[in-house]
């Protein structure tokens, strides 16, 4: 008898010491649970993002505090509610309902990726831009509970973007106007230096002194047309104009280009390229400032009477093109910023050499559009450098001969005595140029602003109209288009002669009715050239004339 007490004591305490365990390790857990759950709640508590919780139904379970703040809903008002109403947003472009991407992960179960553009519409109808991503919530099994939706506050963000955008803009318009601006005063110059090469007498310093005015002025302009172009790459703005051309005419134009600059400094300039032709798909214009930009750049940073090489070589699919010199050479440390916008090699006054720090960037975006590379080597200062342009060669097509296209060296013919109205309001500009005209023999009339062209068109009755485009009282748009509405408007010939040279500039000019477009300051070749081509269609038309009237 006592031996069964004792056994079911034995038993009792065995029980009551598996119960007490027991409810000491679920107290553990419950403390654990509060633990993890505090944790939790401090930890969403403190980031900076905001943060939702739902059930698998979608509605709401919990809200951190920055959550509540940007959607103004109190997490005990919220709870249970569904996301919808509490989250509330709108395509900040279109203002339509955005798909909420908690829903979108709980229907998926899988992690929707962080969207913008998005404006959360709060409880009292205060709108913020936000960016927002959402994942579903898995048990230990891996299956679905829930979903956490993230997002943020981006406004601020935002605004800086705008502001950046703005400032772009405002960049842009400035750099516009600067070469606009740049452009007018060297208009007139380029026309005295055609003016002083046809009367001057033939005294060598005068002569000198007119190549001296000359090659700065060639100086200064590319570096508006290399500010102009650096900003229009960048905006993506530069539409190449690709053709098949050759790579010898190419290194042609640009040693052309560049002659002066060698010359004088006294360099002596190495060229060699393979004597079988090699075509690219490439823009002619585009390619040869590539070229033209490196040999300058290696006479301009070499001593004088240096040495120059050019040289081409075809290598499987592309060809390589080096332009190496025995100047100042590069350090070690710059070669890999040396196509950075605005950096140069030597900013010393001792070592100036001029230039904006944008010719190598504008090298290096210019050889990406044509789907190459360019680099740049040296062994260090003093040792010379070289820059490596790899392009790739065009598909080999069978050559169809003569086309009967005109070569580089056709004469340009002279152009007849024409009635030509010239309107500028730089008073220089338009006397210069009307001197220039009026020595070819032209008959030359000039206007200084848009309503004194439009009457000049009609009591002048001219042949060609070179016309601005910044004009007072009336722009050069708008003038062109009244004269075109004109008795006899439409069969003159309009350019538009401005110192606005985008492409935008160029569309506008084209849809106000001008034939031609030419950026000041004018080659007066390119201008005889315009001219000659009126000469042949005038010359067209009146044998048109004249064997209509035989067959009458």
């Amino acid at each position: 008898m006592e031996q069964d007490d004792d056994e079911e004591n034995l038993l009792r305490s065995v029980a009551l010491q598996n119960a007490q365990s027991i409810l000491l390790a679920r107290q553990r857990a419950e403390e654990e649970l509060i633990r993890t759950k505090e944790w939790l709640r401090v930890t969403l508590a403190s980031i900076g993002d905001a943060v939702i919780t739902t059930d698998t139904a979608g509605c709401i379970t919990s809200l951190n505090p920055v959550a509540e703040r940007l959607t103004g809903w109190a997490q005990r008002d919220a709870r249970g509610e569904p996301l919808e109403r509490i989250f509330q947003i709108v395509n900040e472009h279109t203002r339509h309902s955005v798909e909420n991407p908690a829903l979108r992960a709980l229907r998926e179960g899988e992690i929707v990726g962080l969207a913008n553009h998005t404006i959360l519409i709060a409880r009292d109808e205060t709108e913020r831009a936000i960016d927002d991503s959402a994942a579903p919530i898995k048990d230990e099994q891996g299956t679905i509970i829930g979903v956490v939706l993230v997002f943020r506050d981006v406004s601020e963000r935002r605004k800086n973007e705008a502001a950046l955008k703005e400032s772009d803009r405002h960049k842009d318009e400035f750099l516009a106007m600067l070469a606009h601006e740049l452009r007018n005063p060297l208009a007139p110059i380029r026309n005295g230096v055609q003016i002083f090469r046809a009367l001057a007498p033939p005294v060598p310093e005068l002569q000198l002194a007119i190549e001296m005015i000359d090659r700065q002025l060639h100086q200064l302009t590319r570096l508006v047309d290399d500010l102009l172009d650096m900003s229009r790459i960048t905006r993506g703005k530069i539409e190449l104009r690709k053709e098949r051309v050759e790579l010898a005419t190419i290194v042609k134009g640009a040693i052309e280009a560049s002659r002066p600059l060698i010359d004088q400094r006294d360099h002596e300039l190495t060229v060699t390229i393979p004597p079988q032709p090699i075509h690219l798909e490439a823009d002619l214009t585009r390619l040869s400032q590539v070229l033209m930009n490196l040999i300058n750049n290696a006479a301009k940073f070499s001593d004088r009477a240096g040495r120059i090489w050019v040289t081409a070589e075809r290598e499987n699919d592309s060809v390589l093109i080096r332009v190496k010199d025995t100047g100042i050479g590069i350090p070690a440390e710059m070669l890999p910023r040396i196509f950075d916008m605005f950096t140069q090699v030597d900013r010393s006054l001792e070592r100036s050499e001029g230039g904006l720090g944008i010719g190598l960037t504008l090298v290096h975006r210019l050889v990406e559009m044509h789907g190459g590379t360019v680099e740049a080597r040296s062994e260090g200062p003093g040792k010379g450098s070289e820059f490596v342009v790899h392009l790739p060669v065009a598909v080999v097509i069978q050559d169809p001969g003569p086309q009967g296209k005109a070569g580089h060296g056709e004469a340009v013919v002279t152009p007849a005595a024409r009635r030509i109205l010239v309107v500028d309001d730089n008073l220089d500009a338009a006397e210069s140029l009307g001197m220039l005209l009026g020595m070819l023999g032209h008959e030359v009339h000039t206007a200084h602003d848009g309503l004194e062209a439009i009457e000049a068109v009609a009591q002048f009755r001219p042949d060609v109209v070179l016309l601005d485009i910044g004009l007072p009282k009336l722009n050069g748009y708008e003038a062109a288009r009244r004269i075109r509405e004109q008795e006899g408007g439409t069969s003159l010939v309009l350019v538009a002669l401005t110192g606005w040279g985008q492409e935008e500039d160029r569309r506008r000019s084209k849809e106000a009715g001008f034939d031609h477009h030419m950026t000041k300051p004018v080659d007066f070749a390119d201008l005889q050239k315009v001219l000659a081509e009126v000469n042949r269609a005038a010359r067209k038309d009146e044998e048109e004339v004249a064997e209509a009237a035989g067959q009458g």
